[in-house]
């Protein structure tokens, strides 16, 4: 969701008639979620939008897990129309504030289902650690115990990018699988070394060549600094490279604090000693074939604990539903098609690649027919 979806308005108007015309009562759930997602303009879109919807409240809270209380945000609907959500976001400073995340939990709360964003602080530092299941099927387990937000004991768990295939870790261990009523990996992975391999090499695992986006490798060079220089310039070396990615972010929405952030990392890169004074000056240019030489060595070691990658746990029993970007540049859709394939003998796989995404967002002109797959994808997902 790196921008709003720009519907052109032809497009836009054959979805609606389509739906009017072709979807049943269940499926315009999923097309006012959508609608509401895509944040489409004009009377009857609007309309469309509000169908069927409720005013929702937000509250603050801390969990508790093995690993510490996280914090986590609870959106509460006036009336509740559905199981509640777990949502975790992908891995970025900001958190549970970050704007995208908090708009989806907002139109998924509108729509009559509660939502529950948990913040696993391995996400705010960039980092992809066994840590992450952990957390998350323990906020899960918590919401399992509070009859007021699960009455029936079931929850859905969502999970965006890396935390999409770590909700698919989560859903399948034993103390939470039977509580799980739906799954949703959103550009998610399905093995972890894969994906990071593609990040380095850009070859995707079906043989594909595809310039891997620059975000990826970057966030790979954060949790293996202490392979690669000596240990008084992993930290310095680490904080280099967060002031990138935090630049990264800031071009999304302010163009000139961004500017002033990738100055501070270059900045930053001047002041370090050999080695990290050059890997963080290929991380200010971006040079990802050069960092990905030295980093594709330390992936499968990297990578190597299981509960990182949904294909080397234990399957879940609650439908899985893959959405995933055609043209995914950090997480690539062949990623969903293998983990699809592994689940299937298991349990029920829904899989959906659409050219409507681009990495776990919705931010491409539409296609009315390829619009009316994803409603119905949605409006499968949101009536589990």
């Amino acid at each position: 969701m790196k921008r709003r979806a720009r519907w052109t308005f032809a497009a836009a108007l054959a979805v609606l008639l389509l739906a009017l015309v072709f979807l049943l009562p269940p499926e315009l759930r999923g097309l006012s979620f959508m609608l509401r997602a895509a944040g489409l303009r004009g009377a009857t879109a609007e309309s469309l939008a509000r169908l069927d919807t409720v005013p929702f409240t937000v509250s603050q809270l801390q969990v508790p897990t093995r690993h510490g209380p996280v914090r986590a945000r609870l959106y509460q609907p006036a009336e509740r129309k559905g199981r509640l959500i777990v949502l975790t976001s992908g891995v970025h400073a900001a958190g549970i504030d970050e704007p995208r995340l908090v708009k989806l939990a907002g139109d998924l709360a509108t729509g009559g289902q509660p939502v529950l964003t948990p913040e696993p602080p391995d996400l705010l530092r960039y980092e992809i650690t066994p840590r992450l299941p952990d957390v998350i099927e323990d906020v899960a387990l918590w919401a399992v115990g509070q009859p007021a937000l699960t009455p029936d004991g079931k929850l859905d768990l969502f999970g965006i990018s890396f935390s999409g295939g770590l909700s698919v870790v989560a859903a399948g261990r034993p103390a939470l699988r039977d509580h799980v009523a739906a799954v949703l990996s959103f550009g998610g992975h399905g093995e972890l070394s894969r994906v990071l391999s593609f990040l380095c090499t850009g070859v995707q695992a079906d043989g594909v060549r595809r310039r891997p986006h620059d975000y990826g490798v970057v966030v790979i060079l954060l949790s293996a600094a202490d392979r690669l220089v000596p240990p008084e310039q992993v930290e310095p070396l680490r904080e280099g490279v967060r002031t990138f990615l935090h630049a990264s972010h800031l071009t999304l929405v302010d163009g000139k604090q961004a500017e002033a952030r990738f100055a501070e990392a270059r900045g930053k890169e001047a002041d370090l000693p050999e080695p990290a004074a050059t890997l963080l000056h290929l991380v200010n240019t971006r040079d990802v074939p050069a960092l990905g030489a030295r980093l594709l060595p330390l992936v499968k070691d990297f990578a190597g604990d299981p509960s990182l990658s949904p294909e080397r746990s234990p399957p879940p029993r609650a439908p899985v539903y893959l959405l995933h970007g055609m043209d995914d540049s950090v997480i690539p859709a062949i990623e969903s098609t293998l983990l699809a394939r592994a689940l299937e003998p298991f349990t029920q796989v829904h899989l959906r690649s659409t050219p409507l995404i681009t990495h776990a967002e919705m931010d491409r002109d539409v296609d009315a027919l390829e619009a009316l797959r994803l409603v119905r994808f949605w409006s499968g997902l949101l009536g589990e």
